[in-house]
């Protein structure tokens, strides 16, 4: 697979991983994870697939007697131990259940439990990630700042908006958070904490679905500034100033991108 195409794989793993931990709460919590986005992470998986009695299991190593599992359940705990073990564990018959000497390991599992819940999750997407090439060269960058300019030209958002969503991703920049998004407007920036609760935002990016604009403002902008919904508004109808616009805005990211220096040059 392409550059690009890896790259939109890991925002989709990071994506799903995030949806997935917000659902997760303690074991009488109640809170149940979303079988379908788990099935959908699960796609990236690579892992050796198989069921056993009521279990979905997945195995590090097949090949290997003892190895880490994971139990496709609510907990998404992760042992390291033997299908067997696992098996008669999560799922005995009643005639596993009489031997006391397996009661206790069913009741006591911390011998073998590697992880479970948030922690087992944040392994998942690790391991998912880390099965794709995210090298890259500048050629790379440069198509898909490319590909941003055309789309910005030709007055197409979903091109404009996938281009802007992968230069930010390299850049460190996320989605704006609540204290600073505005409906029909993608914007990413760099987000900072202070003491007190402020948060800034910054350098940013606006592209604008209502005025199809795409802007760049440099400096950062406080979540205690009332007048910030007006400026980025102001700043994508083009009626207030910013630090670059349109198309110029790709080839500055394409360059942060590259001056970072984590260009793969080898490629």
């Amino acid at each position: 697979m392409s550059f690009k195409e890896n790259l939109l794989r890991k925002i989709e793993i990071d994506r799903l991983t995030q949806s997935i931990l917000a659902m997760i709460g303690p074991v009488d919590s109640g809170k149940r994870i979303d079988k379908a986005l788990l099935a959908k992470l699960m796609a990236f998986f690579p892992w050796h697939r198989e069921k056993e009695r009521d279990l979905e299991l997945y195995l590090e190593n097949a090949e290997s007697e003892k190895t880490r599992i994971l139990v496709l359940d609510n907990d998404l705990t992760i042992y390291d131990t033997t299908v067997q073990d696992v098996v008669m564990r999560k799922s005995p018959t009643v005639k596993e259940m009489v031997s006391i000497r397996n009661a206790i390991k069913i009741l006591n599992d911390k011998d073998v439990v590697v992880s479970k819940k948030e922690a087992s999750l944040k392994e998942i997407q690790k391991i998912c990630i880390a099965e794709l090439d995210l090298g890259f060269s500048e050629s790379d960058i440069a198509a898909i700042a490319a590909d941003g300019s055309a789309s910005l030209e030709n007055e197409y958002a979903e091109g404009v908006q996938e281009s802007l969503m992968l230069l930010a991703e390299l850049l460190g920049m996320v989605p704006a958070p609540k204290a600073f998004a505005i409906k029909h407007h993608d914007i990413y920036g760099r987000v900072s904490e202070k003491p007190g609760g402020e948060m800034t935002l910054g350098p940013l990016v606006i592209y604008s679905l209502v005025h199809d604009s795409l802007t760049c403002l440099e400096g950062p902008v406080s979540s205690r500034d009332k007048e910030r919904f007006d400026r980025f508004k102001a700043v994508a109808a083009g009626e207030s100033e910013a630090a670059v616009s349109g198309a110029a805005v790709f080839d500055l990211m394409k360059a942060k991108v590259l001056a970072a220096g984590t260009a793969d040059r080898d490629r």
